[in-house]
């Protein structure tokens, strides 16, 4: 009898063997987005179904959230080990300035990867307003009261010699806005989103609008402030009647990390992403513009070791 428990017992553990270490071995990463509607949730929803059959040492378990300061949140406190943020919103984190102002700077988490722009759309009706210095006086949403886009609008201004001092601010969400420029309620909006927006589309197709454009100067003293800024062109074409660019600047979307994950499963994490862009393109456009030449353009956040080694080997060099 005991020698067939013996044999049994070994058997069994053959078996659990035969499973592979795939399931056995993974590292289990809650992976926090966005809201279920929201762009976040859908593109973590792809790279869960296209890398999960492909990694070794973990397993992406994809969660809806608050987005960008609840994400980071969640890594900071342990509840999470990946999210999707904007990487200005995790400077925030990582430095306790702006949203996180009065708040001990979030240590726990590195950056892995841009994956695409978020860019400043500035939107209006009035055609006399041409440039960033023309809001002056004006009525105009700078997005939810707290977010990033109230931020973004404000460094902006700034730029530009204004503040909020020096317009009649209007806190709104990007459909909100949309339908208050469309009413005449307000007389420009910021709007902090891939492109085409859907909230701006929409507009563009019931009222004429133009996007106000961003010159080099500013620009460069933008980037000089703040260096997760990238340059950015809109395409003409992009929303109807606006045809010709449009220059500006974009934050970007990026994939960062727990610092308690391990560097291997970052690595190969990162080799999965980039290896298999075309598979992922194909459950969500937003990767089309996924790019290792262009994922460490403004991480103002130390890399993950793991993210350093993969760069590294793809010949890019890390600052």
């Amino acid at each position: 009898m005991k020698k067939k428990i013996a044999l049994s017992l070994i058997i069994g553990t053959m078996v659990l063997s035969s499973l592979g270490s795939a399931n056995v071995l993974a590292e289990d990463l809650y992976f926090v987005t966005g809201g279920p509607m929201g762009t976040y949730y859908a593109i973590g929803g792809a790279m869960e179904q296209v890398l999960n059959p492909l990694l070794n040492e973990s397993n992406l378990i994809l969660e809806s959230s608050g987005a960008s300061r609840a994400n980071l949140e969640m890594i900071e406190e342990g509840d999470a080990q990946l999210a999707t943020v904007q990487n200005d919103v995790m400077f925030y984190a990582y430095s306790g300035t702006s949203l996180f102002e009065g708040e001990d700077p979030f240590k726990n988490f590195s950056s892995a990867a841009g994956l695409y722009d978020e860019t400043i759309q500035i939107i209006t009706c009035d055609e006399n307003i041409r440039s960033v210095a023309d809001l002056a006086g004006k009525t105009v949403s700078v997005g939810d009261e707290g977010s990033g886009v109230e931020f973004n609008t404000k460094q902006i201004l700034e730029s530009y010699g204004l503040s909020f001092d020096d317009i009649n601010v209007v806190n709104a969400s990007f459909g909100d806005s949309a339908s208050a420029l469309e009413e005449g309620e307000i007389d420009a909006a910021f709007i902090v989103a891939g492109f085409p927006t859907t909230a701006c589309e929409e507009l563009a197709d019931s009222k004429k609008i133009s996007l106000v454009q961003l010159d080099e100067e500013h620009i460069a003293d933008l980037q000089s402030k703040y260096d997760f800024y990238t340059e950015t062109v809109i395409p003409g074409g992009t929303y109807t009647g606006v045809d010709g660019e449009t220059a500006t600047v974009s934050v970007r979307a990026a994939l960062v990390v727990s610092n308690e994950v391990s560097e291997d499963t970052v690595y190969e994490l990162l080799k999965a992403l980039f290896d298999n862009k075309d598979a992922l393109a194909e459950k969500n456009a937003k990767f089309e513009n996924l790019n290792v030449e262009d994922a460490v353009m403004g991480m103002s956040v130390p890399l993950h070791a793991g993210a350093k080694k993969f760069y590294e080997e793809q010949g890019i060099t890390i600052d």
